[in-house]
């Protein structure tokens, strides 16, 4: 082992995009932390990687788990250089169909099992004055559509922590790049899709519908989790990374669209907005 290879730390790697993204970065001879729920789902990828490859149990909806598994990391590599959070899962309802349960579980794994990774791993990178912290959000994060809005909001709060962070640790020599897949050809419209046990007839055309059109895309979505891991790769090894990468043509055209949307929007009602302010000549106490 090669003590100056990068090591990586990345969450939810038992399929899709953290699996090709593990087996990409060990494949280049650098070191990685192999993390899943379950760690026989990644024993296959570490197994031809001696001890650059360290696979581990992790739940990051478990707190203790997150910082035994921090402290494994760095006591076998003694550093993690690229955090990528990239565990979590889609669940579909109409927002008045949305299951409290189900709904805190989702932004248990979306939002604060992102966040509590990042914190147990930030120490090591503010006293290095170095590291990237990557975070899987999606399209989702930039643009909404029904059946998904509780996915949607989670991705939008990965969003914004993840804006917040990056200004916060630039000066401290620490990278954030918020990574944006459109549809990937991952588990996330099949097995790792939750859905909601409860379906209300008035919205069978619109969240109802998208429900079934978003399970039917599984297996065919054009995004490949292969090439993303290379894209991924690529942003991190910049000299100037990304703040944001999309991944993805649909994910390209999508956040396109909507960016012009929401500038047609402001322009529009540009003077009604201007009119909340108090007049420029008028005192503001």
């Amino acid at each position: 082992m090669t003590v100056n290879t990068p090591v990586w730390f990345i969450t939810g790697c038992s399929t899709g995009l953290g699996r090709a993204l593990a087996t990409a970065v060990l494949e280049r001879g650098w070191r990685a932390v192999v993390t899943a729920r379950d760690p026989r789902k990644v024993a296959d990828i570490v197994a031809e990687h001696g001890d650059r490859a360290l696979a581990l149990a992790l739940d990051v909806t478990d707190t203790v788990r997150i910082t035994e598994a921090v402290k494994q990391a760095e006591a076998a590599f003694g550093r993690i250089d690229v955090l990528v959070n990239n565990a979590g899962y889609g669940y579909l309802a109409a927002v008045e169909e949305g299951e409290d349960d189900e709904i805190r579980a989702l932004f248990d794994a979306n939002v604060f099992g992102l966040i509590d990774v990042t914190r147990a791993v930030l120490p090591g990178m503010r006293a290095r004055r170095s590291g990237h912290v990557v975070n899987i959000s999606s399209l989702g994060g930039l643009a909404a559509f029904g059946a998904t809005g509780y996915y949607h909001a989670t991705k939008f709060a990965v969003e914004g922590v993840s804006e917040s962070l990056a200004a916060e640790v630039a000066p401290l020599g620490i990278k954030v790049t918020i990574v944006e897949p459109g549809a990937f050809r991952t588990n996330w419209a099949g097995p790792s899709m939750r859905q909601s046990a409860i379906h209300i007839d008035d919205y069978a055309q619109t969240a109802g519908a998208r429900r079934t059109a978003t399970l039917a895309t599984f297996g065919h979505q054009p995004g490949d989790p292969v090439r993303g891991s290379e894209a991924i790769i690529s942003a991190v090894q910049a000299d100037e990374p990304p703040l944001r990468l999309l991944l993805g043509k649909v994910a390209l055209q999508v956040a396109g669209a909507r960016l012009d949307t929401l500038r047609t929007t402001f322009d529009a009602w540009r003077e009604l907005t201007l009119s909340a302010d108090y007049p420029e000549d008028s005192p503001t106490g």
